[in-house]
């Protein structure tokens, strides 16, 4: 999964500057006041929740998921349990 996410960081650095993203930098800002979380470690969160939104679009054999991708990121710094 760490190449996964590794794959997405630019991704996530394109919806960091994006105006139709905006919800991904203020997830992102919000992160970074958090005492243990810096800059990689917020960008891998938000990878993280975008490629848990992609594997559902695989497995659902649906479109990405605007509003799921948010909720994912609303949830930060939890992390959601693969099981």
């Amino acid at each position: 999964m760490d190449e996964i996410i590794k794959s997405l960081l630019p991704a996530v650095d394109e919806q960091l500057q994006s105006p139709d993203t905006q919800f991904v930098k203020e997830t992102y800002q919000r992160l970074l006041k958090e005492p243990d979380i810096d800059d990689a470690e917020a960008r891998n969160m938000i990878a993280f929740c975008l490629a848990d939104e992609m594997e559902r679009m695989v497995l659902d054999q649906s479109d990405f998921d605007k509003k799921r991708y948010q909720t994912l990121l609303d949830l930060l710094p939890t992390m959601p349990e693969k099981g």
